[in-house]
């Protein structure tokens, strides 16, 4: 994000028989040619030695993961994946932006070789992609009106003063505000972060949801927004990175060359600045207890 389904859109469906038959040829065509390219790129570690660019792909998600004025990546995650590369020996890096919810099928399709987002680890998540180990333990959010005029403190809250609530496609938050119970109807669904703060702005919700530094991130300099305190969590989630399913080597070498990068003094000094400090450090919790049915 639960936390961060996929949806897909839906095609149109073609009126002409031939248009379907032309639609058939040309998605095999593309599906021989992604086989041919994944085929012939070879691995992550072989394109390492080679000194052969990486590419990182991640969503626009202050602090987290970002891309700079001059489309450099930046953000907590982009800092920890850069760190770790260089470790690994990799001396170029290729920055690709994507949505959220296209980070795993741009990773099966072979646009970038790693997703460098902070993408929490679940059973769904690693049917198909290959998570590393854990680089952080994150907790959710709730963005409301300066002064919280209607006193949300919770998801329950929302349910139960008939509140409407924002947060994004395939987010955990969307998952957790239905389990809750909060109707349909009162469900608004965005893009991203920046639309989740503007939907509060500008009143088309009462409360937007979503992880805590991000959140704070995106409403530092705005007066008229504040995040609920007191405040309830409603989950939260421990994130990785994620690796094609046929990269367990180059998975290996990377928690290795991590070890002892994260939780270090070096690491911390590097991420400070964009709020993230020990308390979000991970916990006792396993990738591979968390990829667990």
């Amino acid at each position: 994000m639960n936390k961060w389904h996929f949806f897909e859109r839906r095609t149109r469906v073609f009126r002409c028989v031939v248009l379907n038959g032309m639609a058939a040829l040309g998605a095999a065509a593309l599906a021989i040619g992604l086989v041919a390219g994944s085929a012939s790129a070879g691995s992550l570690l072989d394109k390492i030695k080679k000194g052969e660019p990486i590419r990182i792909g991640y969503s626009n998600d202050a602090p987290w993961a970002y891309s700079g004025s001059n489309n450099e990546p930046l953000g907590i995650s982009n800092t920890i994946m850069l760190a770790v590369l260089k470790k690994m020996g990799a001396g170029k890096v290729e920055p690709v932006s994507a949505e959220w919810g296209a980070l795993i099928p741009g990773l099966q399709a072979g646009r970038f070789d790693i997703i460098a987002d902070a993408m929490g680890v679940l059973p769904a998540r690693c049917r198909n992609v290959l998570f590393t180990d854990l680089i952080a333990t994150l907790r959710d959010a709730l963005v409301v009106p300066k002064g919280n005029p209607k006193g949300l403190h919770s998801y329950a809250d929302i349910r139960d003063k008939g509140a409407t609530f924002v947060t994004g496609v395939g987010f955990v938050d969307l998952a957790t505000a239905k389990k809750v119970g909060i109707p349909e109807d009162k469900i608004l669904q965005v893009t991203d972060y920046t639309e989740i703060v503007q939907a509060v702005k500008v009143g088309r919700a009462d409360a937007g949801g979503s992880e805590y530094l991000t959140l704070k991130k995106a409403i530092a300099n705005d007066d008229r927004l504040e995040l609920a305190n007191p405040y309830t969590p409603a989950w939260h989630i421990s994130p990785a990175f994620a690796f094609p399913l046929d990269e367990q080597a180059a998975v290996d070498a990377f928690n290795s060359a991590m070890k002892a990068y994260i939780g270090s003094d070096e690491m911390l000094a590097s991420v400070s600045t964009y709020g993230y400090d020990k308390s979000i450090l991970p916990g006792g919790e396993k990738t591979a207890d968390l990829c667990k049915d």
